[in-house]
């Protein structure tokens, strides 16, 4: 099966962003990462509503949303209404997980929760079979462009292990420093979507870039 490729627009030229959604809608991206920070879950600030509901206007294809950001909670319903697909939630970052997957799921969108590389895949055995989406961060959280954590392979493993233990259906996702040399291991170890930010961006070609990912064979 062919990964899920999720160029993550954190990456893109923010001057010309409906150029840089349309040409993602034009290539062989699967859905567009949209990464929310709000400078205190992670050092960094990205965008919020208004943006989110800009490129939701332009882009043809679902939106991954990723809230990095303390209590999620309290803007769930505004993150749907402004477009997002899907919603994935830190495990770090939510004292009440259940509840908020279940949250996400009566909007409609499919819930996802992120881990940080220091957090172990298996605190998510009592909440694996309820969630859609299990995003593995692979760098520190807050920035592009960082090196990738090696020992995400491993996480990959017990990830899958986990998922199959209990009979849930999620994806693996892995978002930071994925390129060309290092999709086929981590396919091969079993991820089903790779996030692809500055490589993808930063491409002289990112369609042509976006395609060699998807053609990514383990």
């Amino acid at each position: 099966m062919k990964p899920i490729i999720a160029p993550s627009v954190l990456a893109s030229d923010f001057a010309n962003l409906q150029s840089e959604v349309e040409m993602l809608n034009n290539s062989q991206a699967d859905w567009l990462h949209i990464d929310i920070m709000d400078g205190r879950f992670v050092p960094n600030i990205s965008f919020g509503f208004p943006v989110l509901q800009a490129i939701q206007r332009h882009a043809k294809k679902p939106l991954d949303v990723h809230l990095m950001i303390v209590e999620p909670e309290l803007y769930i319903e505004q993150f749907r209404s402004a477009g997002a697909d899907t919603i994935s939630v830190h495990y770090e970052a939510c004292n009440h997980l259940h509840r908020t997957i279940q949250q996400i799921k009566a909007t409609g969108a499919k819930a996802g929760v992120a881990l940080n590389p220091h957090t172990s895949v298996q605190l998510l055995d009592d909440i694996i079979a309820d969630v859609d989406l299990v995003c593995l961060m692979s760098v520190n959280p807050g920035f592009g462009g960082q090196k990738f954590i090696e020992n995400t392979y491993r996480k990959i493993e017990a990830m899958k292990d986990l998922i199959i233990a209990r009979n849930s259906s999620a994806l693996i996702e892995i978002d930071g420093g994925v390129n060309q040399q290092n999709a086929p291991l981590l396919l091969d170890k079993g991820a089903d979507v790779l996030v692809a930010g500055s490589f993808v961006f930063t491409a002289d070609d990112p369609i042509q870039t976006i395609a060699n990912l998807k053609t990514v064979s383990v």
